[in-house]
């Protein structure tokens, strides 16, 4: 168990090192890795919404899945399971997309934001726990999607040949794709280097589990701090990076691709973290398991990029005044799935 937590705290640090290195050259501001914000702007340059300056196919997602189903096909780990309740996992796909895009940025954005010296990340953490902490309490009452069943193989595949076919869209970059905003693509590190961080926290994703929403589940549930210390560990290699780089600035106001009214930031947070905990994972851990031949997980991930499409088109990004009447009609379908599902 020793080595076990030793290996995710490392992982977690190279993780958040390698995050504040691609913010340095070119990533925008405690962005180094966000899967949410990194999912929207993939569903952005397919047209799902009309934010055209928020589209591009970001490597790191492809490097992630690479690195994810490389190392899960090494160690005999890629399994294709699927059938289970594959529509409600797209519906909260959606639903956790509008919640993190309501705080801009997942789980993993939250603890660089707050490496960063973005404040506003605490409200996050506190709304995340919180709608982790009811989540759990309907784990505890018997909540459940059911069982999933094994399925074709050719299923499990296709997220990893769908990634083939964006990377070379990375590299052409065809006409019938929309590629930023007239001809000029979203703050972004070097494709090779934003491809190499994406394989390198694939692999350390895939290898440890790593998952916030199951690092708070897991001590709620079990008094299990593993998972949790991952997290710890990127927000050290931030935190380390920033510092060495100049882009570590505290406080509320003025921070890159945020902002600072509290109740959305941890509402929204509260959303993502109650829909994360139905799912069994965050988008991070998603993506994870997509790669090892989780369809379901695939189908969340289209959820979650449908999310992100809806979530622009209507307006309900950030604080806007559209965004609370959302996230309340979120969370009562948060609690409707909650209750119907119980064994």
């Amino acid at each position: 168990m020793k080595n076990k937590k030793l290996m995710i705290a490392l992982g977690g640090l190279i993780i958040g090192i390698l995050s504040g290195v691609l913010v340095k050259y070119g990533n925008p501001g405690n962005m180094g890795v966000c899967i949410a914000c990194f999912l929207r702007d993939i569903s952005g340059s397919f047209g799902l919404h009309s934010a055209s300056k928020l589209a591009y196919v970001r490597p790191e997602i492809i490097g992630i899945v690479f690195g994810a189903f490389g190392a899960a096909y090494i160690t005999k780990e890629f399994n294709v399971k699927g059938g289970s309740a594959p529509f409600i996992r797209f519906l909260l796909g959606m639903t956790v997309m509008i919640g993190a895009l309501a705080f801009l940025g997942c789980p993993l954005r939250m603890i660089l934001r707050l490496a960063g010296g973005d404040l506003n990340g605490i409200l996050g953490i506190l709304g995340f726990a919180t709608g982790i902490i009811i989540g759990v309490f309907f784990l505890n009452k018997g909540f459940s999607l059911r069982r999933n069943y094994n399925q074709a193989k050719a299923g499990g595949l296709m997220l990893p040949v769908i990634m083939v076919a964006l990377l070379a869209m990375v590299m052409i970059q065809p006409v019938f794709m929309i590629w930023g905003a007239d001809g000029n693509l979203p703050a972004h590190a070097p494709i090779f280097l934003s491809l190499g961080v994406g394989v390198v926290a694939g692999v350390i994703a895939q290898r440890t589990r790593l998952c916030m929403v199951g690092g708070i589940r897991d001590i709620a549930l079990f008094r299990d701090y593993y998972l949790i210390i991952g997290f710890i560990g990127i927000f050290l290699g931030a935190l380390v990076s920033n510092l060495v780089f100049g882009n570590f600035h505290m406080g509320f106001e003025g921070q890159p691709a945020a902002h600072s009214v509290w109740y959305v930031n941890f509402f929204g947070m509260l959303v993502a973290g109650w829909g994360s905990v139905l799912l069994g994972g965050c988008p991070l851990r998603q993506l994870i398991l997509s790669s090892e031949g989780n369809v379901d997980s695939s189908v969340t991930i289209m959820g979650l990029m449908m999310g992100a499409g809806l979530a622009h088109n209507l307006g309900l990004v950030g604080a806007s005044e559209r965004v609370v009447p959302a996230l309340c009609v979120l969370a009562i379908f948060l609690l409707f799935v909650s209750i119907i599902n119980r064994d």
